[in-house]
C-alpha cells in the first residue's frame, strides 16, 4: 500500500464507494476549530475524525500524555461505526502537512487495516486543484460484519516502562528549540528524553506542504541507523511522531515503534531524567 495518496488519484476515485475520506483538521489551541472548519467546507463526502474525541483517550492530568491512544476495543467500535472494513481504502487529510492525518493512518494500521494513506498536500492541495467540496456533517454507514480484534497489528507501540535509550534509538519529532529545552509552549517541563536525536516533523515536508521525495527523506534521517538499534519515535503527545514514522517508511526504513505517551507523559514522573541542549 502506498502511504501517500495524490490529489489527482483521489479525484479519480471520488465515485468509488470503497473509498472513505476523513478530515482530520485540528487546532491544539482551539480544539473545536477543526470541526467548525469541516462543517463549513470539506472534501466531498468526507467524515470528520477529531483528534481529542476520536483519535485519543481522555487526558488524565499528571498521569498520561496529552493524547493517549484510544482504548483498542472502543477504537474498533468507532472504526465499525464509520463503516471501515478491509476492502475500504481510507484517505486521511488535514491542513497541517499531514500532522494529524498521520495519527489516523497509524491508528488504523494499529488494528490491522492496511488500505490507508495520507493525502499529499492535504486540504490546501485539494483546493488548489479545484477538488469537489461539501459543507455540513456527513453521515456514515456502520458495519459490524468485520471485527478488527482478530487482526494482527501492522505497527507497534512502546509504553513508558519500556522506553530505554540503551535498547532503542529515540527520535524526537519536535522542533529543535523545544528539544534543546530553550522554549516550551505547551508542556510544563522543557527538554528531551536522554539519548534521543532530534528530527523535526517539519523537515519531512517541502515548503509547499508536500512530502519530500524518498531520497531527500533518506538524507534527512541519515545517521539514525548508525546506532544499530531499532527506532522509537516520540514527540510532545504522540501525534507528530506518527508523521515521522510515515516519513521513515517512505524513506525505506524499517517500521519504527511509537512511544504514544511521548514527552508529555515522560515528564509526569519527576524522577525520570530530562536532558537539555544539543
Amino acid at each position: 500500500m502506498n502511504e501517500l495518496i495524490k490529489v489527482k488519484g483521489l479525484k479519480e476515485m471520488m465515485s468509488d464507494p470503497d473509498v472513505l475520506v476523513f478530515d482530520c483538521r485540528f487546532n491544539l489551541l482551539q480544539p473545536e476549530a477543526g470541526h467548525a472548519d469541516y462543517l463549513q467546507k470539506h472534501i466531498a463526502g468526507a467524515l470528520y475524525a477529531d483528534l481529542n474525541k476520536d483519535l485519543s483517550s481522555p487526558h488524565i492530568a499528571g498521569k498520561t500524555g496529552r493524547h493517549p491512544l484510544p482504548d483498542r476495543s472502543m477504537w474498533i467500535a468507532k472504526v465499525q461505526h464509520w463503516g471501515i472494513s478491509p476492502d475500504k481504502l481510507v484517505v486521511a487529510y488535514d491542513d497541517a502537512g499531514g500532522a494529524f492525518a498521520a495519527r489516523l493512518w497509524w491508528l488504523l494500521r494499529w488494528i490491522g487495516h492496511e488500505r490507508v494513506g495520507v493525502l499529499d498536500g492535504g486540504w490546501q492541495a485539494w483546493l488548489a486543484n479545484q477538488g469537489q467540496t461539501d459543507g455540513g456533517e456527513q453521515s456514515s454507514q456502520p458495519t459490524s460484519d468485520y471485527d478488527y480484534a482478530t487482526c494482527e497489528s501492522l505497527c507497534s507501540e512502546v509504553t513508558v516502562q519500556d522506553v530505554d535509550a540503551s535498547e532503542y534509538q529515540l527520535v524526537d519529532a519536535r522542533e529543535m528549540v523545544r528539544f534543546r529545552g530553550e522554549y516550551e509552549p505547551i508542556d510544563p517541563v522543557a527538554g528531551h528524553i536522554p539519548g534521543a536525536m532530534c528530527s523535526p516533523m517539519s523537515g519531512n515536508l517541502e515548503k509547499n506542504g508536500f512530502f519530500k521525495k524518498a531520497a531527500e527523506l533518506q538524507e534527512k534521517f541519515a545517521g539514525l541507523e548508525r546506532s544499530g538499534k531499532p527506532l522509537l519515535c516520540y514527540c510532545g503527545s504522540g501525534v507528530t511522531a506518527t508523521h515521522n514514522i510515515l516519513a521513515l517508511r517512505i524513506a525505506g526504513f524499517e517500521e519504527p515503534a511509537l512511544y504514544a505517551g511521548s514527552w508529555s507523559e515522560w515528564i509526569t514522573d519527576p524522577l525520570r531524567p530530562v536532558a537539555r541542549g544539543q
